[in-house]
């Protein structure tokens, strides 16, 4: 009984500490090249980010009401 479970667990065992170590690669220097490109970060576009930013911001000066002056309308 014991072995027949041992048996099928060990391939799923196997893949797990396959896939674990496999993420423990460091970057090489020569490959930091390839991170450093503007694809790579979470703000690719200037232009999308600085609109989301504008209209997240206009969003939340109106929701406050504490002193801070914005319509909301994202006519500032």
């Amino acid at each position: 009984m014991v072995k027949k479970l041992v048996v099928k667990i060990w391939p799923l065992f196997a893949t797990i500490i396959m896939y674990g170590l496999s993420g423990c690669s460091s970057v090489q220097p020569w490959e930091k090249q390839n991170l450093a490109k503007p694809e790579m970060t979470f703000e690719g576009d200037r232009l999308d980010t600085g609109y989301t930013e504008h209209i997240y911001s206009s969003k939340e000066a109106s929701s406050g009401g504490a002193g801070i002056g914005g319509g909301g309308c994202g006519c500032n």
